[in-house]
């Protein structure tokens, strides 16, 4: 009797939810803390490196931006939404990269915009022609830096991002187009103007939710359709069950990652 009572506490506690939270914070500490500084200003980010790590070797690089909700400066928040995607095993085993999540400051934003949030959804108005936020410049810096180490595969550098780091994907493959291969903006949105220096050189497969009543969908829609017009072809999903959260069902994707790792400049 003491026997089935003791497997039946160690079963509550391995399936549990509280072990299960317990689980994947662990797997989270897996992301080393990092810092990146710049004159005045501080990038907080979190760096995953590939299983066996040989600095001999070469790795293919993807660049993380997080939603609005995960501002902050704790250094932490940031993995709340992408990181079990790439601490997934499987995926780990089968695609190996160092995999970044910078954390943009609670008054920053990594888009260069104005956003009348009066609206439903939020209206946004894209200022590229004006220099980048300090979260972008130090983003785009900190990925400067990154691609001069010789185990930097150059010709695999990949960003994703979802929400406001949807629009921060639309943005830095425009201010920095020869730097990545791939693209995954994810319920983001851009200024449909500025996709002519990209569209035709860097592969983008785009995600929104067509239920999503605080990013409108039709923004991602305008981007794919400008990328169109501009000798573009971009991979597109709307998910027309998806509110917001359309991150789960692309993050649930079979093909995500063999998409985004099959791409090479």
């Amino acid at each position: 009797m003491k026997n089935i009572v003791l497997r039946l506490i160690l079963t509550f506690t391995i399936f549990s939810p509280c072990a299960k939270a317990q689980q994947i914070d662990s797997s989270k500490d897996l992301f080393s803390k990092e810092y990146h500084v710049q004159k005045e200003d501080t990038l907080r980010y979190r760096m995953l490196l590939p299983k066996n790590f040989d600095e001999s070797k070469q790795y293919p690089l993807v660049l993380f931006l997080h939603g609005a909700g995960e501002r902050g400066s704790d250094n932490k928040k940031q993995l709340a939404h992408g990181s079990s995607l790439f601490l997934n095993e499987k995926h780990r085993d089968s695609f190996p990269a160092i995999v970044i999540f910078p954390q943009c400051p609670q008054q920053d934003y990594w888009s260069k915009l104005e956003a009348d949030r009066s609206t439903k959804p939020i209206t946004f108005k894209y200022k590229y022609d004006e220099a980048p936020t300090t979260a972008m410049a130090l983003t785009m810096d900190l990925m400067d830096e990154m691609v001069t180490k010789p185990y930097i595969k150059t010709d695999q550098v990949y960003v994703m991002g979802l929400s406001m780091g949807g629009m921060g994907t639309f943005e830095i493959i425009h201010r920095k187009p020869e730097m990545f291969a791939a693209a995954i903006p994810i319920c983001g949105g851009g200024d449909p103007d500025s996709v002519t220096n990209y569209a035709q050189k860097i592969p983008l497969w785009i995600f929104h939710g067509a239920k999503d009543d605080v990013v409108n969908p039709l923004l991602s829609i305008n981007m794919a359709s400008a990328i169109l017009n501009a000798g573009g072809f971009p991979k597109f999903t709307l998910y027309d069950f998806a509110n917001h959260n359309s991150w789960d069902p692309t993050f649930a994707e079979p093909e995500l990652l063999t998409w985004l790792f099959s791409k090479t400049k």
